[in-house]
């Protein structure tokens, strides 16, 4: 039998999805299954609760970083191997950037020709629901909606109400219902769900949620609806990226460190395994308990919550000033976001200022509200590492920080804002030697020079740094 799957979707953001979508794939993988993971959208804390379910890597398809090809090509990559397959969408199963909803989670699914069970909150709701997932039914006739779980429910007359309103008034079944809890699995902090890293009992919540599912939800009728994923085709693209890793097997592997611990956990799978098939070997470091970077080629440094662990980072003195010394040594080195803030001089927090690297002269502070969200596009009109001049880039950016004080140069920021916010007056992207630091977030299968650009220079630095010679007296 060949491999199947489905998109989990929802009528808005807190809807449940992500209880559903994260118990279905930890149950389903303590079966035995193998269940490969989705996660639609610019998410990192989503994706790494799926990860830790399924006991795999989750990756991201996201229709505005990502061409159609591009996300057809992933997905089929990236399900060779799977039995199963959960798509989890974001936000609402319509909402998209514009009144036709591009870039939506339903858009996602046509794209993919997956079905759709839906996750509806009954909270004070009854047969109402059932007009909801109707709507959601005769909206758009390329999408297949095959189930419904309900999420919310107070009481059993409730549960019989709903689902007798639903399967009466549509032709779509009930899959399950999930209980009003007392407790609540995921505590929502400012950019949504806490990250499994910082989570006191991530495996028990893991386990609560299987249990949870297998009593609530009926796994059986959920694979029942899943729809069939056909293999994949031999095309020139994958043959080339054969070819690709083929070619870089020839050359030695640059050693690139990844900041990964509490503080820094927003990595894209795809990066990562881009920086892989580029050349790099990939390096994990802990910036909280480490005393100081191992032998490195380069160094990636995601996003994340820096403020949640400053304690913790300014504490570990030798290891940020291993880090400033290898970035005047001219180590390259890529931050986003939480990466950028930890290369400043310090974050001030509840009046008390914690130090940073140092690199760039800034202090950090938090704000109660949003100072950038969305998807953003930038170009490159000024030198740099690790992008060449005239390069457009689509990314994101969500952030609560801010800037307190700055002491550098304008002419440090190296890229154009066509959309979004960035560091500041519309530009984004702050160089020191051979750093890179931005706000905005990449994703390699949207930006796919990316990896190639930092892992070549890697071998350049490495070269300069082992030969007597500057780079200008080579040219």
């Amino acid at each position: 039998m060949g491999k199947k799957g489905l998109v989990v979707a929802g009528l808005a953001g807190g809807s449940g999805k992500s209880v559903v979508s994260v118990g279905i794939t930890a149950a389903l993988a303590r079966q035995g299954r193998g269940v490969v993971p989705f996660k639609k959208g610019p998410d990192y804390i989503d994706a790494g609760w799926l990860q830790l379910a399924a006991g795999r890597r989750c990756y991201n398809l996201d229709p505005f970083l990502m061409t159609k090809d591009a996300i057809q090509r992933s997905f089929a990559i990236h399900s060779n191997d799977a039995e199963l397959i959960i798509v989890e969408g974001n936000r609402g199963l319509y909402d998209g950037v514009d009144v036709k909803g591009g870039y939506s989670t339903a858009e996602l699914a046509v794209t993919l020709n997956l079905p759709v069970i839906l996750v509806v909150n009954c909270t004070k709701t009854t047969r109402t629901v059932a007009a909801m997932v109707l709507g959601c039914q005769q909206f758009d006739k390329r999408l297949d909606i095959r189930g419904v779980v309900l999420n919310q429910i107070a009481t059993k007359r409730q549960r019989l109400l709903v689902t007798e309103s639903i399967e009466t008034y549509t032709d779509i079944p009930v899959l399950g219902s999930i209980p009003r809890l007392k407790r609540d699995i995921f505590p929502m902090r400012h950019l949504g769900m806490v990250p499994h890293q910082e989570y006191t009992d991530s495996h028990g919540a893991l386990d609560f949620l299987v249990d949870l599912v297998a009593e609530n939800v009926d796994l059986d009728r959920v694979e029942a609806v899943m729809g069939p994923v056909p293999e994949p085709a031999a095309t020139a693209t994958t043959a080339l990226e054969e070819q690709s890793k083929l070619t870089v097997t020839t050359l030695p592997k640059m050693k690139i460190g990844i900041l990964q611990d509490a503080a820094f956990q927003f990595y894209y799978s795809e990066n990562l395994e881009a920086l892989e098939k580029a050349g790099g070997q990939l390096i994990y470091v802990n910036a909280m308990r480490d005393s100081a970077l191992p032998e490195l080629d380069g160094l990636y440094i995601g996003g994340g919550f820096p403020e949640t662990s400053a304690r913790e980072l300014a504490t570990n003195t030798s290891f940020r000033q291993s880090i400033k010394k290898a970035a005047e040594n001219g180590l390259p080195i890529y931050a986003e976001c939480g990466g950028l803030i930890y290369l400043g001089n310090s974050i001030v927090l509840d009046g008390e200022e914690f130090p940073l690297v140092g690199i760039f002269p800034i202090r950090f502070g938090m704000s109660v509200k949003p100072q950038a969200h969305g998807y953003t596009i930038f170009h490159v009109d000024k030198q740099n590492a690790f992008y060449s001049l005239g390069t457009e880039v689509k990314g994101h950016e969500f952030r609560y920080s801010k800037i307190l004080d700055w002491q550098g140069s304008p002419d440090q920021l190296v890229l154009k804002m066509d959309r979004g916010h960035g560091f500041m007056n519309g530009r984004d992207g702050l160089t020191y030697n051979n750093v890179l630091a931005l706000y905005t977030h990449v994703h390699a299968d949207g930006t796919p020079d990316w990896a190639g650009n930092f892992v070549r220079r890697c071998r350049t630095a490495k070269l300069v740094k082992h030969d007597p010679l500057s780079e200008s007296d080579r040219k």
